[in-house]
């Protein structure tokens, strides 16, 4: 049983996480902070758990084996170096931080204390993600030219986020700092190192951050990423293309089906492909990892965590700039 402490229900996964750490029987959250007393102190009921205000004293106790951090975007950092510098393992809600440079400084505090450290990267454990990566490995797509990755929903024009999802100064961006995480780690897990990239984003509806946002970046290799993202769209499917000189991988929400020259002389046809089974969770590999004291889980680390931030920086960075950004 891993001892656990939930930092703050700011962010909109935090009670869905808990559920999740309850119901697998393997955490017990004996405590919860949050730097709003009302909505923590009722959090900590509903779960049965501590409220402690203090976040010094929560993590100076030595029944806390781990952190689970959903505060603000711009707290991460100070609250993870504080945990790490505790001693406490630490499972972090995405973006790490809205700088490199912050990022960076995670990482020391990390390395330092030699504490477990993993962000939530679930998609590169699905199973179509899955599949992709096993038919790049394969050759199946010959060289790739494009890859596009489309993932946006209705939280402004719904109504169904909340306010203070809108605020810079705590969320550090919009729609691409949010959702458009998801588009950002999978297009680096599949395309590699960035050369260079944009972005172009705004507000339509008024928010004072992003609603509807498009980095494109050109990997080293000659890829071309495209990420979409937004917070308008009230029907938008989830959208994944893989194109290249040997084949194509297309996923329309539900829809899947591929095409490779590769697979003639067995069919010269589009099929669709049998999806392998999903990995664990990455915040069950964490716990795991926390219990079994093993090493922390793959594809989720500190340096993928400060790859992403790397593509947010740049992208907001060129969006301000009207520019093009050169790594």
């Amino acid at each position: 049983m891993l001892n656990a402490a939930m930092i703050s229900k700011w962010h909109v996964h935090a009670g869905g996480y808990a559920n999740e750490l309850k119901k697998s029987g393997k955490v017990d959250i004996k405590v919860v902070w949050d730097d709003d007393i009302e909505r923590g102190s009722k959090w900590a009921a509903e779960l049965g758990a501590e409220f402690e205000p203090d976040l010094t004293k929560l993590l100076a106790r030595d029944d806390i084996e781990a952190v689970f951090c959903d505060t603000p975007t711009t707290a991460h950092k100070d609250i993870i170096i504080a945990a790490a510098k505790a001693g406490k393992h630490i499972f972090t809600e995405k973006a790490l931080c809205p700088t490199v440079a912050e990022c960076l400084e995670v990482k020391k505090a990390v390395e330092e204390a030699g504490v477990i450290f993993t962000i939530s990267f679930p998609e590169r454990f699905y199973p179509i993600f899955k599949l992709a990566k096993s038919l790049i490995d394969a050759g199946a797509f010959g060289k790739i030219s494009t890859i596009r990755r489309r993932k946006a929903h209705s939280g402004v024009s719904g109504h169904w986020l909340p306010e203070y999802w809108f605020e810079e100064k705590d969320a550090a961006g919009g729609a691409m700092m949010d959702l458009g995480c998801h588009p950002m780690y999978d297009l680096a897990y599949f395309g590699g190192k960035v050369k260079r990239i944009t972005g172009m984003f705004n507000a339509p509806l008024g928010s004072k951050v992003d609603e509807n946002a498009v980095s494109i970046m050109e990997f080293e290799n000659g890829i071309i990423g495209i990420a979409e993202t937004g917070f308008m769209s009230a029907a938008s499917p989830e959208i994944f293309e893989i194109y290249g000189t040997e084949g194509t991988l297309i996923r329309h929400g539900d829809d899947i089906k591929v095409r490779s020259s590769k697979l003639a002389p067995f069919t010269n046809d589009w099929i669709r492909p049998t999806l392998p089974s999903a990995g664990p969770a990455p915040i069950m590999q964490f716990v795991d990892a926390c219990i079994n004291k093993t090493a922390a889980p793959e594809l989720c680390t500190i340096d993928d965590a400060i790859d992403l931030t790397r593509l947010l920086e740049n992208a907001y960075i060129a969006d301000r700039t009207n520019s093009i950004v050169t790594f």
